[in-house]
C-alpha cells in the first residue's frame, strides 16, 4: 500500500479477555487497528546507554524500556511468574530518545515484572521486554534477580581453557538433551544443564559417556544448540515432553528453562547454566552458543514487536514482514537499535556466563558491518572468543546481497568464520539430494571441491575454482575463516547419507567411507566441525529434519559406543594426530600456498598431496596424505623419500607402522593414508 509516498502497516493489536492485572499473556484477542508509519522507523531516536532493562540493587530497582512509538508504558510487578494479580502498577516516565523509566524503592528481589505499551487507542500485550535477563516459567514475565547470588562456588576463578590460535579449534556440536537422555547414558540429570556437569558416567559396558566422553574424544569446543529461552517447549508441563532444537527465540538473554531443574524460579536456570560452563572449562572444554538473532519465534507477539512494533524487522516492498529466515520474519540488523541489541547480547553472554564463542544461525541475513562490529567488541573482552556462522539465508531478503554476511562476502568479514558447504557437499554429496554421492562415496567429479576444503578455502594455485561446486573463487582470507564439516544437526547425519547414497553396500564398506570422510575433515586446513555421536554411527533413522521429532530419533545412542568402538578409536586418534601436528592446521593462507602441493594422479578418484612439515613448524619433515574415493584398489607412485606409514587401513600410529619400501604403495578401496618422513 502506498499513500503520499509513505508506507503504512496495519497493526492488529492485542488486548485481553480480562483485566491487564489478570493477564497471563496467553488469552488474547484482536481489538483495534492502528496505522504505523513504516517510513518513520529508520528515523527513530537511538538510545546509546548500556542499561536498558532492569538494574537491580537492594535499595531500588530501575526499569528502562526503549519504545519510541509508545504514548504510555505501564510497569507491573507480580509475586509469581504466571497468574495472579499485579502487586504494583506504575506508569513509566518518558525520558527522551524513546526511553521510558520507572523506579521502585526497596528490595524487590524475587518478584516478577512486565511492561505494557499503549500506542494510544491500541493496548499491546504485556511483555518482559527484549532486554530481560531472568524470567519465570515460559518466559512470560521478567524476574528481579540479584545476579551475584546466581554464581556457583568458585565462579570468580573460572577461566577459559587455553587457546593459542583459532586454527587449533575442533568443534563438537550437540543438543543438550540428546547427549544425556538415552537410558544407558549413566547420566542422572537427563536433558538438563547439570547433565553435562556429571563426571564418571558410564554405559553398562563401562565406557565413558557425557562430559567424560567428550573429553576423551579430544575436541576443544562444545557447540551447544540453542540454550537461550525458546518458545516451543511448555516449561510448565515438562512431564509431557515436547522436543525442539530451539531455533525459535523468545528471550535472547535468558537461559532456556526446560533444561533447568526448576523453570519457575529464574535464578535456578542461571546458576545451573553457569555451573555447566564452569564444569566444561574445568575439563578443558570451551563453550560455543548457537545464537539465532536472524528471526524471532513469534512475530506479532515477540518482545521486539510488543515494545517497538515493526522496528526490529525487515519489511518487503508491500509493507509485510520479509522472510529470509523461512520462519515468518527476519530481523533488521542494520537498524541501530537491533545492531546494538545483538552486540550487547553477545557481550552479555561472554561476560556474565563466560561463554567462549558464538555460532550465528543464518548469518547471511545479518549485515557485514554488524558482524564486524560484534567481532571487534567481543575480541576486546577476549581475543580468543570465536565467532562463526552460516553464510547464507533461507530465502530472499530486502537487504542487498552486497551488504549481507554471506559466504561470497566472507573476505569482508573480520574475525568471523563461515561454514564451507562447498567442502561438505564435495565430500558426501548435495544435502538437498538425499541419494547424491560425494567424493568419499564415489563421485569423482567433486575432487576440486574437496581440494577447496583441504586448502581451507584460501586461494591456492592448484585448485581449479571453475570446477568447485558452489564457489568460483577462494572466499577465505585465512584458513581459520573456514569451517570444514560433513554433517551437523541439519539434514541427514553422515551415516544416514551414506546409507541413502550407497544402497546395497555392506556396513563394513560404509564404515570405511565414514572414516574416509572424517579423515578429510580432520586433516584439512581450517576449523574442523563434528556432529555429536558421529564418532559411533549417529543415525536419525533416515530423518533429515528432526527439529521437533521424538528422542528416539535425536538422542545419542550410547550403546553404539561399544558396537562401533573401532570407529570411535579412529576418530579419537585422528583428533590427537591433528592436535599434535601443526602441519594440519597452518595459520596463514601464505603458509598453505607454500607448503601444500597436490600430487599428479592418473586416477580421478584419488587425491594426494604433500605438506612441507618442517616449514610448517612440524616435527615431521614431510607428510603425504592420500584419499582413494573408489571401491577399486590401486597401486600408486609417491615421491621418493624415507617414509613411514602413520595411517593405514584406518589404523593410526604416531610412531609409524613400518617403512614404505620404494616409491609405490597399494591403496585399498575407500581408503585414506598418511605417511611421514622424519
Amino acid at each position: 500500500m502506498k499513500k503520499n509516498n509513505l508506507f503504512f502497516l496495519i497493526l492488529f493489536a492485542l488486548s485481553f479477555h480480562s483485566s491487564s492485572a489478570q493477564n497471563d499473556n496467553v488469552r488474547m484477542k484482536k481489538k483495534a487497528i492502528t496505522l504505523i508509519p513504516v517510513d518513520g522507523l529508520d528515523s527513530y531516536p537511538v538510545y546509546k546507554g548500556n542499561d536498558l532493562g532492569l538494574t537491580y540493587s537492594k535499595r531500588k530497582s530501575v526499569f528502562k524500556l526503549w519504545s519510541p512509538a509508545a504514548k504510555e508504558v505501564t510497569l507491573r510487578l507480580y509475586e509469581k511468574g504466571e497468574g495472579g494479580k499485579a502487586v504494583l502498577t506504575k506508569k513509566m516516565k518518558p525520558k527522551g530518545k524513546g526511553l521510558w523509566l520507572a523506579k521502585t524503592g526497596g528490595n524487590k528481589e524475587g518478584l516478577f515484572y512486565t511492561y505494557q505499551v499503549s500506542l494510544g487507542d491500541t493496548l499491546l500485550a504485556e511483555t518482559p521486554g527484549p532486554y530481560v535477563r531472568a524470567t519465570g516459567v515460559n518466559g512470560l514475565r521478567g524476574m528481579i534477580v540479584d545476579f551475584a547470588k546466581t554464581n556457583p562456588e568458585g565462579w570468580q576463578n573460572d577461566q577459559r581453557p587455553p587457546l593459542a590460535h583459532f586454527q587449533d579449534i575442533i568443534l563438537y556440536e550437540l543438543h543438550l538433551r540428546d547427549i544425556s537422555v538415552h537410558e544407558n547414558s549413566g547420566i542422572k540429570n537427563k536433558g538438563k544443564y547439570l547433565g553435562l556437569t556429571e563426571t564418571s558416567t558410564k554405559t553398562p559396558d563401562g565406557l565413558s559417556t557425557g562430559l567424560d566422553h567428550i573429553k576423551e574424544l579430544g575436541v576443544t569446543h562444545v557447540h551447544l544448540l540453542p540454550v537461550f529461552d525458546f518458545l516451543s517447549i511448555d516449561e510448565s508441563n515438562l512431564d509431557q515432553h515436547k522436543y525442539n532444537w530451539g531455533y525459535d527465540p523468545q528471550n535472547y538473554n535468558v537461559p532456556e528453562g526446560s533444561y533447568s531443574t526448576d523453570p519457575y524460579d529464574g535464578r535456578v536456570r542461571i546458576r545451573e547454566f553457569k555451573t555447566m560452563v564452569k564444569a566444561l572449562h574445568e575439563n578443558g572444554l570451551r563453550v560455543i552458543m548457537d545464537v539465532v538473532y536472524n528471526h524471532t519465534g513469534s512475530t506479532e507477539n515477540s518482545s521486539f514487536n510488543l515494545t517497538a512494533p515493526y522496528y526490529y524487522y525487515r519489511l518487503d516492498e508491500n509493507g509485510f514482514f520479509s522472510d529470509a529466515s523461512g520462519c515468518g520474519n527476519e530481523t533488521a540488523s542494520e537498524r541501530p537499535m537491533m545492531r546494538k541489541f545483538m552486540i550487547e547480547s553477545m557481550k552479555y553472554w561472554a561476560q556474565e556466563y563466560h561463554v567462549d564463542g558464538f555460532r550465528l544461525d543464518l548469518m547471511g541475513i545479518h549485515d557485514i558491518e554488524t558482524m564486524n562490529l560484534a567481532a571487534a567488541e567481543l575480541h576486546k573482552i577476549d581475543p580468543t572468543i570465536f565467532i562463526y556462522g552460516e553464510g547464507w539465508t533461507a530465502g530472499t531478503s530486502p537487504l542487498p546481497e552486497i551488504r549481507r554476511a554471506v559466504k561470497a562476502n566472507a573476505k569482508k568479514l573480520k574475525g568471523v568464520a563461515v561454514f564451507s558447504d562447498d567442502f561438505r557437499d564435495g565430500v558426501k554429496g548435495n544435502v538437498f539430494e538425499p541419494k547424491a554421492a560425494g567424493f568419499a562415496t564415489g563421485n569423482y567429479k567433486l575432487a576440486e571441491s574437496v581440494k577447496f576444503g583441504i586448502t581451507g578455502a584460501v586461494n591456492h594455485p592448484q585448485v581449479d575454482y571453475a570446477k568447485v561446486n558452489y564457489s568460483k573463487f577462494a572466499w577465505a582470507n585465512e584458513p581459520a575463516d573456514c569451517i570444514n564439516y560433513v554433517s551437523c544437526h541439519d539434514n541427514h547425519t553422515l551415516w544416514d547419507r551414506l546409507v541413502n547414497s550407497r544402497k546395497g553396500d555392506q556396513e563394513a564398506d560404509l564404515l570405511k567411507m565414514d572414516k574416509l570422510a572424517q579423515t578429510m575433515v580432520l586433516t584439512s586446513q581450517g576449523i574442523p566441525f563434528l556432529l555429536a555421536g558421529e564418532e559411533f554411527v549417529r543415525t536419525k533413522e533416515g530423518l533429515d529434519n528432526s527439529y521437533q521429532s521424538a528422542d528416539r530419533f535425536n538422542r545419542i545412542n550410547w550403546d553404539n559406543k561399544k558396537k562401533y568402538k573401532d570407529l570411535f578409536t579412529y576418530y579419537k586418534d585422528l583428533i590427537a594426530l591433528r592436535k599434535k601436528h601443526p602441519a594440519f592446521r597452518m595459520g596463514t593462507a601464505e603458509a598453505i600456498r607454500k607448503n601444500i602441493k597436490f600430487m599428479d594422479s592418473p586416477f580421478d578418484y584419488i587425491i594426494g598431496y604433500s605438506i612441507d612439515g618442517a616449514a610448517a613448524g612440524d616435527s615431521w619433515k614431510r607428510i603425504l596424505v592420500i584419499f582413494n574415493g573408489s571401491k577399486i584398489g590401486k597401486r600408486m607412485t609417491i615421491p621418493d623419500g624415507n617414509w613411514k606409514m602413520i595411517c593405514n587401513n584406518y589404523r593410526i600410529s604416531e610412531n609409524g607402522m613400518g617403512k614404505v619400501n620404494g616409491n609405490k604403495i597399494n591403496l585399498l578401496p575407500w581408503s585414506a593414508y598418511i605417511l611421514a618422513e622424519e
